[in-house]
């Protein structure tokens, strides 16, 4: 994959842009909460660190699929279950015990049910065992195993139409002369958002990987509560769409920057927070915005 030198400028992401459109407040103390001029750097850095039930169990799901595919790599012996949900469950424990959660430090319950937590993260790993997609991967894609592309490292940088973004993939695979992505998801259906990152990975991939995206196989696979997955179909007039799209997102973003070029933000106040309060429930930054 091609390295890209560092530059300060941002990068568009879906992540990014959704939480720029969702509330500018939290989107300026989580990308620039250095230069707040009332709050302590360490006291916003505390707050963004908090992780979430909900997020948690995503990445622990995530963290456990690696293991378990880079095994594969290694060796197709048959799954020995009880011994890889121990392993999820000794994960859970790890990542429980490590981390702060939003839900306990604002009081919405006072200790973590890690019982009820795994039970969502082994639904979710039965799941896709259980799978028809499982079958096929054992079945039909190991032949190049040794060119999986498992979690890879960084953040997925690339280009589209000239700007730098950011598209992470889960897994990728090659399988004759297509390329499959899978993206694990335990959170509920956005189809919106999905088909976006649909878009994105098909956009990493063939920029990275110097194929057509009519041969890219971008799958987002729903885990929980239920096995499903999602995948569309994309022309030449989707990734067009696509790339304005992005530049569009990110000129919006780019206007909130006195210095665009070295990343500096304008003044905290040119970032409104949000008049649709019920996502402040969910913010890890509430705290600050009701002083």
């Amino acid at each position: 994959m091609k390295k890209f030198p560092y530059t300060p400028i941002l990068g568009w992401s879906i992540s990014r842009y959704g939480l720029f459109e969702s509330c500018k407040r939290k989107y300026y103390y989580t990308y620039y909460g250095k230069y707040d001029p009332i709050h302590a750097r360490q006291k916003i850095e505390s707050l963004k660190s908090m992780t979430s039930i909900p997020l948690e169990i995503g990445n622990i799901v995530h963290d456990v699929n690696k293991t378990f595919l880079e095994r594969l790599q290694k060796t197709e012996q048959a799954i020995d279950r009880s011994r890889l949900f121990d392993f999820a469950w000794e994960t859970t424990e790890q990542y429980c015990r490590s981390k702060k959660f939003a839900e306990i430090y604002y009081g919405a319950i006072e200790k973590l049910d890690m019982e009820d937590l795994f039970r969502k993260v082994k639904i979710s790993l039965e799941n896709f065992l259980d799978s028809p997609r499982f079958r096929w991967l054992m079945q039909e894609a190991t032949s190049d195993k040794n060119k999986w592309l498992i979690e890879p490292p960084g953040f997925g940088e690339t280009r589209l139409g000239g700007l730098k973004a950011y598209c992470k993939v889960d897994f990728l695979l090659p399988l004759g002369d297509a390329l499959f992505i899978l993206d694990w998801k335990t959170g509920k259906a956005d189809q919106v958002k999905h088909s976006k990152q649909l878009l994105g990975y098909t956009s990493w991939a063939s920029f990275h990987f110097q194929t057509d995206h009519t041969k890219i196989n971008p799958i987002i696979v729903y885990l929980y509560p239920h096995y499903e997955e999602r995948q569309v179909d994309i022309d030449e007039a989707d990734i067009q769409e696509f790339t304005d799209r992005v530049k569009r997102e990110t000129e919006e973003m780019y206007g909130f920057c006195a210095n665009v070029a070295e990343n500096i933000p304008k003044d905290k106040d040119v970032f409104p927070k949000t008049d649709k309060t019920k996502f402040c429930n969910y913010c890890n930054f509430r705290e600050l915005c009701r002083e």
